[in-house]
């Protein structure tokens, strides 16, 4: 995902005080009150022009599940607890717009993985976007990427 000619992209240190010891308390899950937890990310690259977040959990049982996806952020923020103003949510794979928390079936822990990228461009996508259009979109404009793992398990 990186544009051309610019080597490896940057790497950002992702990081939330809500996901304590790397793991979901019950209130950011389907099990509670659905929550977006809050996230904080060290300064991208110089020549970001906008800031993507994706939450997807690779071990859904159908493959990844989008729980999240959130565009349109100006370059000069380091945290997220609202979303900014000029910023939009795709549709995650609950068929909703906004933050879908974790939600697995009973067994084994799932790994939710909030990807931050930095981009050298603006999107300029509406509101309710899918993960594939936004995916195709960013391809070959990725400045700067990190993630944060945080797990849930149902009883």
């Amino acid at each position: 995902m990186n544009g051309p000619g610019r080597g490896d992209s940057s790497l950002l240190t992702v990081s939330s005080p809500d996901l304590p010891g790397g793991t979901f308390p019950r209130e950011f899950t389907c099990d509670g009150a659905n929550r977006r937890p809050r996230l904080e990310w060290s300064t991208p690259p110089s020549g970001t022009q906008e800031l993507v977040i994706e939450m997807l959990d690779p071990d859904a049982p159908g493959g990844t599940f989008t729980h999240w996806l959130a565009y349109g952020m100006p370059a000069g923020i380091s945290s997220l607890k609202a979303m900014p103003a000029g910023a939009a949510e795709g549709v995650n794979d609950f068929g909703r717009r906004g933050y879908g928390g974790p939600c697995p079936p009973r067994g084994p822990a799932h790994h939710y993985h909030f990807v931050v990228l930095a981009l050298d461009t603006r999107l300029a996508l509406p509101a309710g976007a899918t993960r594939s259009d936004l995916e195709s979109r960013i391809s070959g404009h990725v400045l700067g990427k990190g993630e944060l793992v945080a797990t849930y398990q149902r009883a």
